[in-house]
Parts: structure tokens; sequence; C-alpha cells
């Protein structure tokens, strides 16, 4: 459609027909020449949902061009409510988890953290647990941010992107840590590395790879306004630059690596006389680690694997469900099989409560002062005192008489 009109026009109402009457989400976008070096691509600024039926939609726009109407990923009308509610009601335990595997880990810090292979181990599970609670705030921050006006603020929303995918980032990367520290106490018993190395390598590649991920994507997508997502929703674009790739590439990339080094451990540990010559705390902080790897590197890469899965089958009811559900209670398995599954942590919490327990009890048995029984015990042996001093003078002054 065009129209040329010589008066400044501030405000222009299009109705369109609905082509496809299955899809939902509908956003009202104009064509940009200025996107994309020229090229041009769609842009919601300044335009909005008017109305919406069964047949039409009506967009209200403040500037004229070529006007069109963008479908963002269907999810169901019947079910977005429901996801709305699972969303925020499991965020909310997620971090709740995080906040408590965090607090468990400072209570007992000192006492699990004797050798080099658990302190690790803790290091570990606890920037795991951080970045996760982090970027659930930033979710948070980025939900809010999307939803304070008709359009959503570029910088607040850049922001929120970008530490989103900063912290998600990490979480895997942390993860690809531990696995690697567990195929090199595995298959190098002979080897050692000191702690200060370990963790320069450790907070190096769990935190500056993807640092380095995070601004080369925003550095490349954000001059072609493609950083984040055009329909309203604070995280990494898909259909104008394929943003979303910075993050899913690395992430199952690292999930298909851990799930490799599990593989090659369990033969290395079917092998007779591996881990005889090891330390039982040791031991023990190397089947946690397996057991960390093994259950949340598949818990990781089946929700994000489903997280494709709502790009391929939008439609599909049952793929949003699940990756609603398995996104938002990630904090919920950190505590279980990162935390409150290991033996060594439940014997330092139950030790930390007893001593807590015993100091709490000799402090109010001194402050209380003496007791009843230490009362009676005195009296008694005042009563002794006196009755023995009247009997002394009693004979004094018999005595007395008969000397006289």
């Amino acid at each position: 459609m065009l129209a040329y009109i010589k008066e400044a026009i501030k405000n222009v109402l299009l109705t369109f027909d609905k082509t496809n009457k299955t899809k939902g989400n509908n956003q009202c976008v104009f064509w940009n020449f200025k996107l994309f070096k020229g090229t041009g691509g769609w842009d919601s600024t300044g335009c909005k949902l008017d109305s919406e039926t069964n047949v039409s939609v009506t967009c209200s726009c403040n500037h004229l061009t070529s006007f069109s109407i963008l479908m963002s990923p269907y999810v169901p009308e019947y079910i977005e409510v429901a996801l709305n509610y699972i969303t925020y009601i499991g965020v909310s335990i997620s971090m709740g988890c995080l906040v408590l595997c965090l607090i468990i880990e400072a209570f007992v810090w000192n006492i699990v953290t004797k050798n080099s292979t658990s302190h690790m181990r803790h290091v570990a599970i606890v920037n795991i647990a951080l970045s996760l609670l982090i970027a659930n705030i930033w979710f948070i921050i980025g939900a809010a941010v999307s939803n304070v006006g008709q359009s959503t603020p570029k910088n607040a929303c850049s922001a929120a992107t970008f530490f989103i995918h900063f912290f998600y980032l990490a979480l895997f990367f942390w993860m690809l840590i531990s696995a690697l520290f567990l195929f090199y106490r595995t298959m190098m018993v002979f080897s050692h590395m000191s702690k200060s190395t370990m963790m320069a390598i450790a907070f190096s590649v769990g935190y500056g790879a993807p640092l380095i991920i995070a601004i080369i994507t925003i550095a490349v997508t954000a001059p072609k306004n493609g950083y984040f997502r055009q329909d309203d929703a604070c995280w990494l674009n898909w259909y104008q630059t394929k943003a979303l790739l910075a993050f899913v590439i690395p992430a199952l990339i690292i999930v298909a690596v851990n799930l490799l080094i599990l593989i090659v451990i369990l033969f290395k540990l079917l092998m007779r006389g591996v881990g005889e010559n090891r330390q039982s705390d040791e031991k023990n902080a190397l089947v946690v680690i397996a057991r960390c790897v093994a259950v949340l590197t598949p818990i990781f890469g089946i929700t994000w694997g489903l997280g494709i899965g709502t790009m391929v089958a939008p439609a599909n009811p049952g793929v949003h469900i699940a990756f609603t559900i398995f996104n938002s209670l990630q904090g919920f398995f950190i505590l279980v099989f990162g935390t409150l599954l290991d033996s060594k942590i439940r014997s330092a919490v139950v030790g930390r409560f007893s001593f807590l327990r015993s100091l709490s009890s000799r402090t109010r048995s001194t402050s209380a002062g003496p007791s009843l029984s230490s009362l009676a015990e005195r009296f008694r042996r005042r009563r002794q005192n006196v009755s023995a001093s009247d009997s002394s003078t009693s004979l004094r002054a018999s005595d007395a008489l008969i000397s006289a």
C-alpha cells in the first residue's frame, strides 16, 4: 500500500486482514531502511497494537513507511497465562533454592574444603549457583523493563540481555570446569597442580570465555539493531541476526563435551584399581562431582534442547510447558544434587548445629547464675555451720559455769 500525503501525520491507524488465523502474539512493525547497513529490516519503534479481532489486526503508528505484521513464535493462548504463572513461581522457587545453597556452602565451607579436590568441587558448585541466581535476577529485571511502556527501552533491555546471556553462559562453562577437573583428577592420578593454578584456570574459563562471547555478540549485532528480540522481550534476537546462536552453540557443545567426558570416566572407573590410593575425602569429592556432572548436564541440555524445540515446533503446547518447568526449576536441581545429597555437607551441617547448640547451652547456664540445686546445697551447708557454731557457744558457756 502506497500513499502520498503533503500534510504532517502524527498518528495513523492501519488495519490488516489475518492470512493465518492460527498464529498469535501479533506485533506491529514497519520497514526500517537504515537497518543492516542499508538493506532494511522490520522495526517496532513508534508502532503498537491498537486492536485485534478474529479476522483482522489494527496497528497505530506515529510515522509512515512500509507497514506489516510480524508474527512472533506462537504460544497457544489457552496456556499462555499458565506458562506465566509457572515461570514466575518456578523462578521464585529456583532463586530461593540457590540462596539456600549458597548459605549452606558458606556455613560449612571451612569443614568441607580441607583438600584441593573438595575445594575445587565446592568452588564450582558455588559459582554455578551464583551464576544462575544472577541470571534469574536479570531475567526479572528484563521482564520488568520490557513491560514499562509501549516500546522496550533500548539501553535497559540491551543491558538485561547482555547480563542474562553472560551469566547463563557462565553457568555452562562452570559445568565444563567441573567435568574437566573430574577428568584431570581421574585420568592423571600422578599429576599435581597447585590450588592457585587451578583457581586461575577455573575463573579464566568460567567467566573469561562467557565475557568474550557476550562482548563479541553485542558488538556485532547491536549496531544493526538486532541484539535483542523485537517483540518486547529482553533476550537474544533470532529472526534478524541469529544472535541466539551465540548462546545455543556454546551451551550444546559443552553438554556434548561433558557427556563424552562422563563416558570416558565411566570406562576408567570400571577398570580395577582405579582410585584405590585416594583418601576417603577425596574419593567422596570426586563421586559428588561425577554425580553433579552426570545429572545436571543432561538436565541443562534437555532444558535448552526444549528451548530450541519451542522454535522448531512453536504450536506444540507440551514443548512450551516442559521448557518452562525445566528452565524455572534448575536452581532446585542444583540444591538437591549439588548440596543436599552430599553426605559430607549433611554431616558438617549437623556438626555445626550441635556445636552451636552446646555453646548456647553453656552461655545460658553461665548467664543464668546458680541453679536451684546449688542454692539448696548452699543453704544446707549454712545451716550446718550455724548449728556447729551454736554448739560450740553452748560448750564454752558450760565450761565457764563449771569454772565459776
